[in-house]
């Protein structure tokens, strides 16, 4: 069972750092990446139906998995965030190696940024809420 607080608060941690961020299209590409790197099928399923909704290209979509050598598809700001939303989501080092944060920092001032990590923390939340559920795709209904 799921505790509908809980459901409720990691929406508005959601909402509230994609309305800070103040780019929706970019804050669905890192939702995305950082489903692909949880292997989250549901919120994968979810928010590439919402980018596609919100006129996002099949190509970007389809190569966001490899955005590092698509390079020409993707601005270096979305470059900063994806780099960032691999380092805030995987964190094998233990801390987000600082040229990572520094990169991120050129592009987004200090309020964006915060969003931005909260945006990527929110997503990896319901990532892991929905993988370890073993919640299947296909089930999101806006």
């Amino acid at each position: 069972m799921f505790d509908p607080a809980v459901g409720r608060a990691l929406s508005a941690l959601s909402a509230a750092a994609k309305k800070g961020l103040g780019e929706p299209a970019l804050a669905e590409l890192v939702m995305i990446r950082a489903s692909q790197l949880n292997h989250c099928a549901f919120c994968l399923d979810m928010h590439l139906e919402l980018a596609r909704k919100n006129g996002e290209s099949e190509d970007r979509l389809q190569l966001l998995n490899a955005w590092e050598e698509a390079e020409d598809l993707y601005s270096g700001r979305e470059r900063a965030a994806l780099a960032l939303t691999e380092a805030v989501t995987v964190l094998t080092e233990g801390f987000v190696p600082d040229e990572v944060y520094a990169r991120a920092a050129e592009h987004f001032d200090d309020v964006r940024l915060a969003h931005l990590i909260a945006l990527v923390t929110a997503i990896n939340g319901w990532n892991r809420v929905m993988v370890s559920r073993r919640i299947p795709p296909g089930g999101y209904a806006p």
